[in-house]
């Protein structure tokens, strides 16, 4: 196969952990035959810093061109200015929209040799499996209109939470989809209680369950999903829900695994071409000191490898080298408090598991 894969370092740790992705993308390359074509662009501060612009033109254009985005993270103090107009993260939701990317995805599985590293008791987390969807391209992070003013001394600031039928009805029906060869249950977390919003998801999500009837459809409201993620969470098996709801809760069920930095995503749309990032930001109180972990961007690399390049048994590699390298005691600094890996020494734990599995099974 031959692909085109941008990557998009920006800020902070996001340019490190980028390059242990990259070189997951190049073993598996020459493992199994493949060509992959690199491009880095600029976004987020960085982008700002350059072009006054956190999503360049050049850097959509090419991701619109691409299989497959691999992103780093934006932001950091240099650019936290609450005044500023322009801010880096304005570039990932560009980007999102750009390339009408609504749903992310978000699996949380715990490797059972890191159930220590949790702060909850082993029996709780225990064989967790969990996938996240959430929506992503509506809601308060995009509705209109959005304000600050002041009116006779006195500050005011209005965001809109919005959404349509269609933009419900997309992403819930996609939840079913990838929950009917799991466990086939899935929880559609709202607040109908308050919101219409949520009052007309939770319509949606019971019409879309008509077309599916080997899937159990459960609706909770969101205090409670957030309450059931820690005292049950493997009740669970895939949850949907709108955006703002999807990022608190999937910053949440990190916990789960012991660390936010073990936690890839893919935002994904109607085509084959996503964007893949692990949930982690920045982490600028880390950068430059090469202790981030990669593990997050290793497995984002196997999601971009399985939804976008159609390519699962080199997915399947890359997640069961990581398995391996933890289960051979590979660490980084977030994940122990006794002797750690570097970012690059993780990043290559994985890549040479990954060449040891591929040279004695063979490419499949």
């Amino acid at each position: 196969m031959e692909a085109k894969i941008v990557l998009l370092p920006g800020d902070g740790v996001g340019p490190e952990v980028v390059s242990e992705g990259r070189k997951v993308l190049e073993a598996v390359a020459a493992a199994y035959g493949h060509q992959f074509a690199f491009e880095e662009r600029p976004i987020g501060g960085v982008a700002i810093d350059e072009t006054g612009d956190p999503l360049p033109e050049p850097t959509l254009e090419a991701c619109r061109s691409a299989a497959a985005v691999l992103l780093g993270a934006v932001g950091g103090p240099k650019w936290d200015d609450p005044q500023a107009k322009v801010r880096p993260e304005q570039g990932l939701l560009g980007l999102r929209q750009g390339l009408q990317l609504y749903a992310n995805l978000r699996p949380v599985r715990l490797i059972p040799e890191l159930v220590d590293a949790s702060p909850l008791r082993p029996e709780l987390v225990k064989d967790v499996d969990i996938l996240i969807v959430r929506e992503l391209t509506g809601g308060l992070y995009f509705g209109e209109p959005r304000l600050l003013e002041t009116i006779d001394g006195k500050r005011r600031a209005v965001d809109t939470l919005e959404y349509h039928e269609h933009e419900i009805r997309r992403v819930v029906r996609l939840a079913f989809q990838l929950a009917e060869p799991r466990r086939a249950h899935l929880t559609s977390v709202d607040k109908a209680n308050v919101l219409e919003t949520s009052r007309l998801w939770r319509q949606v999500a019971q019409e879309e369950a008509h077309s599916f009837p080997n899937v159990r459809l459960e609706h909770q409201l969101v205090d409670s999903a957030a309450m059931r993620l820690i005292a049950d969470p493997r009740h669970f098996d895939v949850l949907v829900t709108e955006n703002m709801f999807g990022d608190i809760l999937s910053d949440e069920a990190s916990v789960l695994t012991g660390s936010l930095g073990m936690l890839p995503s893919a935002s994904i749309g109607e085509g084959t071409l996503g964007v893949y990032e692990p949930i982690h930001g920045s982490a600028p109180d880390i950068a430059g000191q090469g202790i981030a972990n990669p593990i997050g961007t290793i497995l984002s690399v196997a999601m971009l490898l399985r939804h976008s390049l159609a390519l699962e048994p080199e997915a399947v590699a890359v997640e069961q080298a990581v398995q391996q390298a933890i289960a051979d005691g590979a660490r980084t600094a977030d994940l122990t408090t006794n002797d750690s890996q570097t970012t690059e020494e993780m990043g290559e734990a994985v890549v040479d598991r990954l060449k040891s599995r591929i040279t004695t099974e063979g490419p499949h």
